[in-house]
């Protein structure tokens, strides 16, 4: 490595070791240290483990190539040096993947919102597939899935429905869901056996926390409705549906799902929050990218990431090319980190080269 990264690198460590011995004496803001200690502690573990490797490889070369030293044990440390050659690298580009410029929001829980597209109760049951092959994803991986909000057709199918994954880096995996889902299939109402076409829309957004940001209560407009649709005795009789307004921006968050108008006046700030935390995100984005990558707007994307091909069990990502034969398997959400996995490795080398 370079003079200048080892002293980056240095540094990196040295910075923990303070974090750490603030955190014994109690000084300054707890949870703002543990929160810069637990993003470093990766990076200085994968630093450790680097400087190991390499102090080994001095020794063992030093061995290899000293004359007087015994010829067997000069041929041991030559196969040790190949075994270790390879696991070096490794350690390299783990340092060098971690050191890249991270995603603030990654390690943050996220807001699912899916919509029914172009295909009309087609679409709708799709898109209740997808809402059900993310629960059960959520679940695999220990993260809690809270349904926000849902607007259900009478066949079972969704309109629309916005969801909480709560869990330690929700967001860096669902990230890559975001976009049109395309599905082709034969519906259950399809007498003639015919593949039909239909989509889905799917928008991830970060969670925002009242420390990431505050709305102030001036901003926004609460207005208070009686819920709608199906509901039983409770609909209609009770003003306990929410509609919040945020007027800087205009953006428009209604909840009803709950009988307690606090409690959806808590879901709609929280989806509200995301919101426009993202958009502050974007902003940010495109200032330094010179760009906008939008990933909340009308549901209208421009183009398809996946699609899902169901008489012959098969899955596309269109955005790497990667096909599997096992969409039986991936709609479950048993197989969905075999999408998402290439996925994150394919951003990975993409930034990697951007810096090389």
């Amino acid at each position: 490595m370079s003079s200048a990264l080892d002293a980056k690198l240095d540094a990196i460590v040295a910075r923990r070791d303070e974090l750490a011995a603030l955190m014994a004496q109690a000084t300054g803001d707890y949870a703002r240290l543990a929160r810069e200690f637990a993003e470093l502690e990766p990076l200085v573990g994968a630093v450790e483990a680097l400087r190991r490797a390499e102090a080994e490889a001095v020794e063992t070369r030093a061995l290899r190539d000293d004359p007087a030293a015994d010829p067997e044990l000069r041929e041991l440390a030559a196969a040790e040096l190949e075994q270790l050659a390879p696991r070096l690298d490794a350690l390299r580009r783990r340092v060098q993947l971690l050191l890249l410029p991270r995603d603030v929001a990654d390690e943050k829980s996220a807001i699912l919102e899916i919509r029914a597209g172009t295909g009309g109760e087609e679409a709708a049951l799709f898109a209740a597939d997808l809402l059900r092959m993310y629960e059960r994803y959520a679940a695999l991986r220990g993260w809690r899935f809270e349904l926000l909000d849902s607007s259900e057709t009478d066949l079972g199918g969704i309109k629309e429905a916005v969801a909480e994954v709560a869990g330690r880096g929700a967001y860096a995996r669902l990230k890559y869901e975001a976009g049109v889902h395309r599905v082709q299939r034969v519906p259950d109402t399809e007498a003639q056996g015919r593949i039909h076409t239909s989509a889905a829309t799917v928008a991830v957004l970060p969670e925002a926390e009242e420390i990431d940001l505050a709305i102030p209560d001036e901003e926004i407009r609460i207005d208070v409705l009686r819920a709608s649709g199906a509901g039983g005795q409770h609909v209609n009789k009770t003003e306990s549906a929410v509609r919040l307004t945020h007027l800087p921006s205009g953006i428009v968050v209604y909840q009803q799902s709950e009988r307690s108008q606090h409690r959806n006046k808590a879901r709609a700030l929280t989806i509200l929050r995301a919101k426009l935390y993202d958009l502050e995100r974007q902003a940010r984005e495109a200032q330094r990218a010179g760009e906008r990558r939008a990933q909340v707007g009308s549901g209208d994307r421009s183009e398809r990431i996946r699609t899902y091909n169901f008489p012959q069990n098969r899955l596309t990502d269109h955005r790497i090319g990667l096909t599997l034969y096992k969409l039986d398997q991936i709609i479950t959400g048993e197989a969905l980190d075999e999408v998402i996995d290439p996925l994150i490795a394919e951003d990975q080398a993409a930034k990697l080269a951007a810096v090389a």
